[in-house]
């Protein structure tokens, strides 16, 4: 069945649009341009899945669950009217596809090429040490849902774009943060996303990302080099406006 979804913008695009026009249905069919897959040796089958393939879409039989290798995902859950929450952003280690419902409750999307190990929901409940394993993975993921449960609850539009961008450099801004490094404290951050899919995870219009990106460029804290790249200058500055500080 036919589901609603945001229409990709081309180079020639200012700013990419969402086109939401038919309601979100259940779908029982498994869906995903998966372009090769193989046993990894531990019960899995490993997967790859080009840019903006579909693992698994919101409805589908719930009867895998995934663990990423390397590349980027986002969860996403569909409202009647079309409108689209992203709920969770997938990095290397990350485990998805958990459900205590027989079909999935969100949709599974890449980012960017992506490889996924694939597990079947009876190799798991057999393999105490692959659950062990898996768990670990899923307690550090709630707590990042922690924090994104607080920026959506309680902080201003800016503080929610410089928290995004702050996620996107590495070991910046964390409990483990290693502080400026030489005489200049900059980085170039391929944020991966649109501005349209930025502000379906930040809870934002995407007039308002667009407004919150030009006042941290106005401010000098930013430069926009690309439409999914960014330079930050002063990466403890942008830190400060986290919220966090």
């Amino acid at each position: 069945m036919k589901q609603p979804t945001a229409r990709r913008a081309s180079s020639s695009d200012p700013e990419p649009t969402t086109s939401c026009t038919t309601t979100p249905t259940l779908s029982t069919t498994r869906s995903g341009p998966i372009q090769q897959r193989h046993d990894d040796g531990s019960g899995g089958q490993r997967q790859r899945v080009s840019q903006h393939g579909h693992i698994f879409r919101q409805g589908d039989r719930a009867d895998r669950v995934y663990q990423v290798v390397d590349g980027a995902i986002m969860l996403y859950k569909l409202l009647p009217d079309g409108r689209r929450q992203v709920v969770e952003l997938l990095s290397a280690g990350d485990v998805f596809g958990l459900t205590p419902l027989p079909v999935y409750d969100c949709s599974a999307e890449t980012l960017v090429a992506s490889n996924v190990i694939a597990y079947e929901r009876t190799v798991i409940e057999n393999s105490p040490v692959l659950l062990r394993r898996l768990s670990g993975h899923v307690h550090a993921q709630l707590c990042a849902l922690h924090e994104h449960a607080v920026l959506l609850g309680r902080k201003s539009a800016l503080e929610r774009v410089a928290t995004f961008v702050m996620h996107c450099v590495p070991n910046r801004g964390g409990f483990d943060c290693v502080g400026p490094r030489g005489a200049t404290d900059s980085a170039i951050v391929r944020l991966g996303m649109t501005r349209q899919e930025i502000a379906d995870y930040l809870g934002l219009t995407l007039e308002t990302v667009s407004r919150a990106f030009s006042e941290l460029r106005r401010r000098g804290i930013i430069a926009i080099e690309k439409q999914e790249e960014v330079r930050v200058h002063d990466i403890c500055r942008i830190c400060q406006l986290t919220g966090a500080h």
